[in-house]
């Protein structure tokens, strides 16, 4: 492995998404993959040698971004430490992943909170306001309905804001998975052996998450929505759980196309289209809460 020449091309990748983030558009992709050149770099050098690294990447978005790019180094760079460090410990995937996923957790909660203790603003509060003033233009405009109230607007900015965790968990997800799974590719080829994730035909939820799942769907319908706790942890966690059975789902047809020798762009497909259906959802329940796999099991 030429470490040299790999981390200076792996460096220049994080450069490259870092001024990428002032592109409209563009900068979606790159705050997704931004924590992979991180994880990268950290697995595969020593301490001081991504120290350097990363001071030298961080310098030099500096003088093009300004202070906007070392903030966003420090949003990123510690869940990928502590990824890094797991996938060099040759910890078990799920492990990396969970880990990705709560350091993502905890630094987003952290930002909340030191913009709310620093800066006297709450971001959240910020977002309800720009929604009633975003109905208000549409109403005066008429384009809204002429039924439409302001409690409408007060109960669809409530609905909105109490749902902001189920979207941090979402977001730390996608962002941990698409982190892991990359990082462990490029990896693999600097001849790294990483433990790698169960096959997607593999996947199979605990049974008891239909029972978790059917609990909460009850619940949430039989309590009124308000502001109480257990209001708003019923408003995220039926969201996360469906969000649990469409990936389900998705195994299941991955299982399909293991067991009927399908190409592996079939699944792929049918996974994005699971994405964009979440009533799909209901086959990964009725998979994860009935045998149905034996169905289609090879004769």
């Amino acid at each position: 492995m030429n470490t040299g020449k790999h981390s200076l091309l792996w460096s220049a990748v994080l450069v490259l998404l870092m001024l990428s983030m002032a592109v409209p558009f563009l900068n979606v992709i790159s705050i997704m993959l931004m924590m992979v050149p991180y994880v990268v770099l950290y697995a595969s050098l020593s301490r001081r040698a991504f120290a350097a690294h990363v001071a030298v990447v961080w310098a030099l978005s500096s003088l093009l971004l300004g202070w906007l790019a070392p903030l966003l180094g420090l949003f990123f760079i510690v869940p990928a430490i502590i990824m890094g460090h797991l996938i060099v410990k040759q910890s078990p995937p799920g492990r990396v992943l969970v880990s990705g996923i709560l350091s993502l957790l905890g630094i987003m909660l952290l930002e909340l909170l030191l913009f709310n203790l620093i800066f006297d603003l709450s971001l959240i509060g910020e977002m309800g306001d720009q929604m009633r003033e975003m109905t208000n233009s549409l109403q005066k405009e008429g384009l809204l309905p002429a039924e439409w109230t302001a409690d409408l607007t007060d109960s669809l900015v409530k609905m909105v804001t109490q749902s902001v965790p189920v979207v941090i968990m979402t977001i730390s997800f996608v962002y941990a998975a698409v982190t892991q799974y990359i990082s462990r590719a490029v990896l693999n080829r600097l001849d790294m052996r990483i433990p790698s994730m169960p096959k997607a035909h593999d996947w199979k939820l605990p049974r008891v998450m239909v029972f978790y799942y059917l609990v909460a769907l009850v619940l949430s319908m039989i309590i009124v929505s308000d502001d109480s706790f257990l209001s708003v942890a019923l408003l995220n966690l039926v969201p996360l759980l469906r969000l649990a059975f469409t990936i389900q789902t998705i195994g299941f047809f991955y299982y399909i196309a293991q067991q009927r020798g399908w190409s592996k762009i079939v699944p792929l497909i049918i996974g994005v289209i699971v994405l964009m259906l979440p009533p799909l959802s209901l086959i990964g329940l009725l998979d994860t809460a009935f045998p149905i796999r034996k169905a289609f099991e090879k004769r």
